[in-house]
């Protein structure tokens, strides 16, 4: 393939430009009709993926909420366009439509026990199984994300902690709160639970990634390690 890194734009073919100006120059030097031919990738035997999705725009007055309204039909009514490249700018406007949703959905922030427990509440009340789940902070201990680490039976569940602070590395998490649910009701900590702890704690500071509690959810209530200061390890 033709290397047209150091290539300038007016050698370039014309559906090679929108490529080059995105490697070279970023995504917002790109018009609209260019970034959508860079998702429909190639045109027809008459025109190039540019000159299409330029058509395709002015039709919808260069509009992209009016395109967002068109149909794989409506796509496929413009030569060079088949059902693959029509199914390729949908996907990407409700990627676009997602992250928006995303975005203003509000981060939860844990500053109490009680924060963690109504956080970790919903996944876990009532289940006849026990779960260990972890909520990944970032530095002002708002939640990047939850992850359940493991599922056992009514008396336990084993949990791994490679696992558990590969997947806080790879968050870029900055502390964790652990928590796991007791089907028998009973909030007080085990001796497992307590070695759990220790273990997983000697483990975060190891890695720089503070396990800040760990929640024993029960039947109507919940336990705290950091609350209770005879247990916090």
């Amino acid at each position: 393939m033709e290397n047209t890194e150091n290539l300038s734009m007016p050698l370039l073919a014309e559906g090679d430009q929108p490529r080059y100006k995105l490697l070279n120059k970023g995504y917002s030097v790109l018009s609209d009709s260019e970034l959508v031919s860079l998702l429909i990738t190639s045109g027809s035997r008459t025109e190039t993926a540019v000159t299409l999705s330029k058509r395709i725009m002015a039709s919808v007055h260069n509009n992209l909420n009016e395109l967002s309204k068109l149909t794989v039909n409506d796509f496929k009514k413009f030569r060079g366009m088949g059902e693959a490249k029509a199914l390729s700018i949908i996907a990407a406007i409700e990627l676009g439509r997602r992250r928006k949703n995303s975005l203003a959905c509000k981060r939860e922030r844990i500053t109490t026990s009680k924060d963690a427990y109504e956080l970790f509440k919903p996944l876990l009340m009532d289940l006849p199984h026990e779960e260990f789940w972890v909520a990944f902070l970032n530095r002002s201990n708002y939640v990047l994300k939850k992850e359940m680490i493991s599922r056992g039976g009514v008396s336990g569940t084993v949990v791994d902690c490679k696992i558990l602070f590969k997947s806080a590395v790879e968050s870029l998490a900055s502390s964790v709160i652990l928590c796991h649910n007791h089907p028998s009701g009973n909030t007080k900590a085990s001796d497992q639970d307590i070695q759990i702890t220790k273990k997983l704690k000697e483990a975060g500071k190891l890695l720089e990634i503070p396990v800040i509690d760990h929640i024993i959810i029960g039947e109507g209530g919940y336990f705290s390690f950091a609350d209770d200061w005879k247990l916090e390890c």
